[in-house]
């Protein structure tokens, strides 16, 4: 089983305003991301939530995942994977590190990323789309000790540059696994794509 932790924790500083929440689809940013989730060959959906937690809360409350509050979101992402992979499955074997900004990376491409970490034995697999590296990013259960010692505004990319030698690159042919929202434009040009 591969279990995803979706970090919906930030302050969404660069917009100016909780991006998570704006309409995107038929729903919202988080909506979206998660429905691709759900609608993947994933196990289970831990969405980590801190800033704006209660109306994300209200937002996703119809959703079957499993929701975490890290109420110290603010000491950087690492608190965000640590309180997600506290929730895994035990019976997960491989986990997959999602962000919940990045509504259009669809469930073929999360569908193609779990058929090949199953596969394969490598304990890192990564998207890359041309000659750039992007997100989701699956773990092996191997790395949950490590991942779980990371501190401050750190993820899954220190763990990657410990051990190059463990890494599956996974060519996927769709920039979505690098289009994040970080901005108003960032939005409405992915809002864009999407229709």
């Amino acid at each position: 089983m591969v279990s995803a932790i979706l970090l919906a924790a930030g302050e969404s500083k660069r917009m100016g305003r909780p991006k998570l929440l704006l309409p995107f689809g038929e729903g919202t940013v988080l909506g979206q991301t998660i429905d691709n989730l759900l609608s993947s060959k994933i196990g289970e959906v831990i969405v980590v939530l801190g800033c704006k937690a209660q109306e994300m809360i209200k937002a996703i409350a119809n959703r079957p995942v499993k929701i975490v509050v890290n109420p110290i979101y603010r000491q950087g992402m690492s608190t965000s994977i640590v309180a997600g992979l506290n929730l895994v499955d035990d019976k997960a074997h491989r986990f997959m590190i999602a962000l919940a900004d990045q509504p259009l990376v669809n469930s073929e491409t999360l569908n193609r990323l779990i058929e090949k970490s199953l596969g394969c034995d490598k304990g890192i697999i990564l998207p890359i789309y041309g000659a750039t590296r992007g997100n989701p990013i699956i773990f092996s259960v191997k790395y949950k000790e490590e991942l779980l010692r990371l501190k401050g505004d750190v993820g899954g990319r220190w763990i990657i540059k410990q051990h190059p030698d463990d890494i599956l690159e996974v060519a996927i042919d769709s920039e979505s696994i690098n289009a994040d929202i970080d901005t108003i434009g960032d939005y409405y040009y992915h809002l864009e794509s999407a229709n």
